[in-house]
């Protein structure tokens, strides 16, 4: 098929050729291409990053976080070159030797006109795939991987002159649609991240003759490897590292580091590589919401939230490498030191092609330190970075070994595996500089409250003096006014009454002169006045005792006064021992509260620990063990204890165990119900991984525990509390006894609440977890049914986790278990409580799942369901027969083969069904 118009365009219409294969690929990249084909290599799996692009490589959300990773497939992506106008010359009579068939992601490889080879990649790129679609498909879910935390590996390889430098290196300042691989990576890196708080650095070297030299620093021209003893990875301390903060800048890094680059002419490549460049991109990225926070108290007083928790930091790094290309000495026609230079190159490309042989064939010794090409890409091989390849071949016949060689080169290295690894670290530094900025401003705050306490005891001192002193004045002054006027009352009273007998006596006196010789008729009359005259007398005198009276008691009043002025004194004195008392009382609280928060802080301390190790530990448990949920205490506390004996001997305890003795059951409850909610979080983890050994169990429901955690399911919002909380209920739910008494709370109604209102995958798992674990208890069938119990279980297969539905599964298992055991003893009656329900129809679809757990227990369900005749019925309707005839033949499991068999054979009714339908069972 000769090329029309300078380039050929093979994508489809070809008859298909003989397959020269052995075994299934299985690409999972794209779902539409998803058939099988046979193709030189083993099966293959591939996980994605946290979201997919169009045409990415990888498209599904997958972000490992504990230590043993992800497997992740090196993908590979096939890139044809164009022809050239040399190629357009020579070979204009012959047709190319490669055919694509992009859509089936298949290229042929023709030997002769009548026989080819046919192989499969993770994508096909024509000679007319852009820029931008090669990034997309290549590059774009390493970089999502990278701003994730994880390391990534983007390489070309192939024969010189088929557009490794063009594909990663081009900078299109002239033609923005040029743009390679590195410079798109870096504008995606920058939009994605924030420059306050994220950082991107940048290295770029060259390997040149089996040495590192720095692009950007010429001078610097030896650069060591060296390799992490504990972690193995790969670093080079001596390299240049310059901060990135805009796109410009990036982009003239690289103008400097590719002039600086080995470039040399040969028949192949006017501009051909000497050298393999390695671009180092450092991505430091701070995960939000993980920081400890500044509260407000009523708008006014502010405090610090009572975490500890230091700032989460993702570290990821993208390799960029653009390897020289491979060429044979008599095409290239390399002489002198260029003909050094391609024997160094072909050496660690040979080298390179034996790690990649030994890892696709799983070998026991991989000989990574045969180069220092090899020790570099080291952790993109069998590693742990997420690797992609593109190969670059031509279409010229010419060179057809060198493109057969670049083909299966890549074929070998879509075997490779990974193991994606999560890379986050605490930012103690961050936290230290905030605690140590929040400590000065509380010191502060402390001693402005403590002057202004002061000031204000002085205010209120002075204040009572002056109001003593006014008091004091005015009760003087008032008393003096008092005795001035009645002493003045008292002499006038006196005057008048002198005044008034000496006239008296006067006219007295003139009338018996006057009328010495009256009768005695004028003597009476003079009797008369004289009477009346003493009458009054008497009159005066009883005023004037009147008038003594009045004084008497006006001298008790001012005595009275007096002694209340002195009690106001000896009140004031009292008053002050009791402001001394006060400040004493004052300062011991004062004290005694920098206890209780060092207490406080220790406990928290302590709490965030055991968190943390709880958290790694739950990380490390085998999942497919579902009737045991956050049980990972049991190995963290052996791990321990054994590390604890290898050192001293001394078989200490483990710090949870620690905690729990030197805390107490009791003070760890009462934090469930602390206001500061990270503190709750804390509390709730260690109560729950105490809840998984069975030791602890009785003490924690004794104390209350159990209703605690009923009580933080009914009464917070916190996602991870409902989590923690109902994996606590879960392990509880293990034992007979406590199974009754979460019933008897309303257990069930509150966590089919939280069914309900959950999304998280795992709160799902946990309350799928407890609620399987209570449907394994014969007395409490009704009393689940009734309370939603099944209709909760049912209702969190929205989630479609494989997790969630394992739990499901399980719960499901043993409440039908639950119910042949009643038919068998005559305890219950008619239809089982399960198919009433609705759960029959979701039984049968997933009764033949890909995944074991579910699988073989909707198995035992469908066994123990069918043992009760009155079922049988609804089971034929709904399918279940066809399930149970393929468990009684195929299932992998011998015991459940026989009990599937024993009850097709001992059901009239199935049997009947099955001659109907003429099946052999």
């Amino acid at each position: 098929m000769a090329a029309s118009g300078g380039f050929n365009h093979r994508n489809g219409g070809a008859q298909r050729s003989s397959l020269k294969v052995d075994r299934p690929l299985s690409v999972n990249s794209n779902p539409k291409s998803s058939s099988s084909s046979s193709v030189k290599s083993k099966p293959l799996s591939s996980s994605g990053v946290r979201r997919s692009s169009t045409g990415s490589m990888g498209g599904s959300t997958a972000a490992a976080k504990d230590d043993a990773g992800v497997p992740g497939r090196v993908r590979v992506a096939v890139r044809l070159r164009p022809r050239n106008s040399e190629e357009l010359i020579a070979d204009a009579d012959f047709a190319d030797c490669v055919e694509l068939q992009s859509e089936l992601k298949r290229l042929k490889l023709r030997k002769n006109n009548w026989d080819s080879d046919t192989f499969e990649f993770d994508e096909v790129l024509t000679e007319f795939a852009s820029q931008k679609r090669v990034y997309e498909v290549v590059a774009k879910p390493v970089v999502e991987s990278v701003l994730d935390g994880y390391n990534g590996t983007v390489m070309a390889y192939g024969q010189t002159g088929t557009g490794k430098t063009y594909t990663l290196g081009r900078l299109g300042e002239e033609d923005t649609a040029a743009r390679g691989i590195m410079v798109r990576a870096m504008e995606d890196i920058l939009a994605d991240i924030s420059l306050e708080t994220d950082s991107v650095s940048v290295s770029y070297l060259q390997l040149y003759m089996e040495t590192i030299q720095d692009l950007l620093d010429p001078a610097n021209d030896n650069i060591s490897i060296v390799e992490d003893p504990k972690t193995g990875d790969v670093s080079l301390p001596g390299a240049t590292i310059i901060e990135i903060r805009d796109h410009m800048s990036f982009v003239e890094l690289l103008r400097l580091g590719e002039a600086h680059r080995f470039a040399a002419n040969t028949k192949l490549n006017t501009e051909s590589s000497r050298s393999h460049a390695i671009l180092m991109v450092n991505v430091k990225r701070h995960v939000k919401g993980r920081d400890s926070t500044l509260l407000n108290e009523n708008g006014n007083n502010s405090h610090i939230s009572k975490t500890l928790k230091a700032p989460l930091v993702r570290k990821g790094k993208l390799v960029v490498v653009d390897l020289a290309g491979s060429e044979r000495i008599d095409k290239s026609g390399s002489e002198g030191h260029t003909l050094e230079e391609a024997k160094s190159i072909n050496l660690s490309l040979s080298a390179l092609g034996k790690c990649i042989n030994a890892l696709a064939e799983n070998s026991a010794h991989v000989p990574v330190r045969d180069s220092k090409l090899t020790r570099l890409l080291r952790d993109s091989f069998g590693g742990t970075a997420r690797t992609s390849l593109i190969i670059t071949i031509g279409p010229s016949p010419r060179h057809r070994g060198e493109t057969t060689s670049t083909i299966m080169f890549g074929q070998r290295a879509m075997k490779v595996e990974n193991m994606l690894k999560l890379k986050e670290e605490f930012d103690y530094k961050s936290l230290s500089r905030r605690l140590d900025i929040q400590l000065d401003k509380l010191i502060v705050e402390h001693e402005r409250q403590q002057k202004a306490f002061k000031d204000e005891i002085e205010r209120i001192t002075i204040e009572a003096q002056n109001q003593i002193s006014e008091t004091e004045r005015n009760y003087a002054e008032a008393l003096e006014k008092e005795r001035l006027k009645y002493q003045k009352d008292y002499m006038e009273s006196i005057k008048k009454l002198e005044e008034q007998l000496m006239m008296n006596q006067r006219n007295h006196g003139s009338d018996k002169i006057a009328n010495g010789a009256k009768d005695n008729g004028t003597d009476v009359t003079s009797n008369k006045e004289n009477l009346s005259a003493l009458e009054e007398v008497v009159e005066l005198k009883k005023m004037l005792q009147k008038e003594t009276l009045l004084r008497k008691n006006a001298e008790e009043e001012i005595n009275i006064l007096k002694n209340q002025l002195s009690q106001w004194k000896r009140s004031e004195a009292v008053g002050n021992s009791e402001i001394l008392k006060l400040r004493k009382m004052l300062e011991e609280e004062t004290h005694r509260k920098e206890k209780l928060e060092e207490e406080i802080t220790m406990l928290q301390s302590q709490l965030m620990q055991i968190s943390f190790e709880a958290d790694e530990t739950r990380k490390q448990l085998d999942l497919s063990e579902p009737g045991k949920i956050l049980g990972g205490l049991d190995s963290l506390m052996e791990q321990v204890r054994q590390s604890q004996l290898k050192e001293s001997g001394n078989e200490e305890k483990s710090s949870i165990a620690q905690l729990f003795e030197q805390v107490g059951l009791q003070k760890i409850l009462s934090l469930l119900e602390a206001e500061d909610p990270d503190v709750r979080i804390h509390a709730v983890k260690v109560v729950a991984n105490l809840a998984a050994e069975e030791s602890n169990q009785e003490k924690i429901v004794q104390a209350g525990g159990l209703t605690s955690l009923l009580m933080l399911l009914k009464s917070t919002e916190d996602e991870t509390i409902h989590r923690v909380a109902a994996g606590a209920i879960a392990n509880l739910a293990m034992n007979e006894t406590n199974q009754e008494l979460i019933m008897a709370q309303g257990g069930i109604s509150l966590l089919s609440i939280t069914a309900a209102n959950a999304e998280d995958a795992q709160t799902l798992r946990m309350v799928a977890g407890a609620i399987a674990n209570l449907c394994g208890n014969d007395k409490l069938q009704t009393k689940l049914r009734g309370e939603g119990g099944i209709k909760a279980l049912l209702g969190m297969v929205r989630s479609g986790h494989p997790d969630v539905l394992a739990q499901v599964a399980r719960g499901i298992a043993n409440f039908a278990k639950c119910e042949s055991r009643a038919s068998t003893q005559g305890t219950k009656t008619g239809k089982s409580l399960l198919i009433e329900d609705g759960a029959l129809p979701w039984i049968v679809q997933n009764a033949n799942n890909e995944a074991s757990a579910i699988r073989r227990h909707i198995e035992l369900a469908l066994c123990h369901l069918a043992q009760h005749e009155v079922n049988s019925k609804d089971m034929i309707i709904g399918g279940a027969l066809w399930e149970l005839v393929r468990i009684s033949r195929d299932c992998p499991r011998e015991d459940i083969r026989n009990l599937a068999q024993r009850t097709l054979s001992s059901s009239p009714t199935f049997i009947a069904e099955l001659i109907r339908l003429r099946i052999d069972y």
